[in-house]
């Protein structure tokens, strides 16, 4: 029987009514499965160049406010500038990338972030600010879906418990080293608001190249539906979904209170103002983060989502006794276990979908993850700012404590009663 196909004005038969078509073009990139392990360490490194922008600014807000002059309520306003943009780019990045390719994704962003360096470095008001923050989040926003997707297709279908692991272990640890490398240089360097993002400009641009390089290829077909859309997962993943969601999102807002609000708790219990020591914080607090994945990497997901959980709470209940004694040394231990629930809750989330949820919609999902977390990373801690300014600090941060402790434990029964309803991938 001759073979047919469906046109617009009917079915003809293809081999008396169609002209023949022409031959399918080459992929313009080699097939990724039998990359070498090294580029799989490589393809995550704009990952980590963009999260090292993510929190470069932190420890210069002060300066800035000294310079330009602006109030703790406007600050907050360049903070959310942010959540903004990476929120928005979460909504069409990761389609884009399923559709037209890591590639297509990962340059424009890496563009907008080397744009946000070269705004931050010469800023003279808050206008300036808001611009490089918004562009920042857009850039972390297309790295999160499309750049740890592209982490996922070179190492291909044989290493993707290392996909996620070095996918996610590069978002933290870029995390961490952002605020210790402006609190460094600018504390030792001259031109501290400047020196910062000259030297961040130099890793974006390495990764760049490394994207240039990056041996992945375009989609075999468009996908369908909106080009913008809440990002979400087939159908059959969305238990995934949530289990990753249930414990990531605790985790990561545990450690954006840390960013936002740290150095202030830093100044009410110990008295210090040194950029070099905030930043010394967050890093630690993201070097737990990278450190407790590579222990934990073997051991089922569902474990690594339950530790994650626990470890948050611990983290919340250490926060509020730090608040409560003024100790220096709790108020460090609260940070290493959020950096630890975070870093665990991220590792289950991405390894649950890069395992279960088809490469052609596996942006998408990442990006899903990331929605799903951030919004309340954005929206609890800079409540919290405005609750410390009405109530005091230490009632603050235990009202957040306590919130967010609650949070994690539900997470943490969601991934309990969800053990016996989804199987273990492979």
């Amino acid at each position: 029987m001759p073979q047919s196909r469906t046109l617009s004005a009917g079915t003809v038969d293809e081999q008396q009514a169609a002209p023949p078509e022409p031959a399918t073009p080459a992929p313009p990139e080699p097939p990724t499965a039998h990359a070498p392990t090294w580029w799989v360490w490589l393809a995550a490194w704009p990952v980590t160049a963009v999260f090292v922008l993510s929190n470069a600014a932190t420890p210069l807000y002060v300066l800035w406010q000294r310079d330009i002059g602006f109030s703790k309520g406007t600050l907050t306003v360049v903070f959310a500038s942010y959540i903004v943009g990476l929120l928005g780019s979460l909504l069409v990045s990761g389609v884009v990338s399923d559709r037209l390719g890591r590639k297509s994704v990962l340059l424009p962003a890496l563009a907008l972030a080397l744009a946000a360096c070269a705004i931050f470095a010469t800023a003279t008001t808050v206008a300036a600010l808001i611009f490089a923050r918004l562009f920042t989040g857009i850039a972390v926003g297309a790295v999160v879906s499309a750049g740890m997707a592209a982490v996922t297709d070179v190492a291909g279908p044989e290493r993707k418990r290392l996909a996620a692991l070095l996918a996610s272990c590069a978002m933290v640890f870029g995390a961490g080293l952002g605020p210790l490398l402006a609190g460094l240089l600018s504390e030792t360097l001259p031109a501290p608001t400047a020196t910062v993002f000259v030297v961040e400009a130099v890793l974006l641009f390495t990764a760049v190249l490394a994207v240039l390089r990056m041996p992945v290829r375009r989609p075999a077909a468009p996908g369908k539906g909106a080009w913008v859309r809440v990002p979400g997962v087939p159908n059959g993943n969305g238990i995934h979904l949530t289990l990753g969601i249930a414990v990531f999102a605790p985790g990561i807002t545990a450690t954006s209170f840390v960013l936002s609000l740290g150095p202030t708790l830093l100044t009410e219990l110990l008295g210090t103002t040194s950029r070099i020591v905030a930043g010394a914080m967050a890093f630690v607090m993201f070097l737990a983060a990278t450190g407790v994945q590579f222990a934990v990497r073997k051991l089922p997901r569902r474990t690594i989502l339950t530790a994650g959980a626990i470890s948050t709470i611990l983290g919340m209940a250490a926060l509020i006794a730090a608040v409560q004694a003024s100790s220096v040394v709790l108020l460090v231990g609260s940070a290493l276990l959020a950096g630890a629930g975070q870093g665990m809750g991220q590792l289950g989330g991405l390894s649950l979908l890069n395992s279960t949820v088809p490469a052609q919609r596996l942006a998408e999902a990442n990006a899903a993850l990331n929605v799903g977390g951030y919004i309340p990373a954005g929206l609890l801690p800079v409540s919290t700012g405005y609750l410390m300014d009405a109530v005091g600090l230490p009632t603050g941060a235990t009202l957040f404590g306590t919130v967010l402790m609650g949070l994690a434990v539900v997470g943490g029964l969601v991934v309990l009663s969800g053990h016996r309803r989804v199987p273990e991938p492979v």
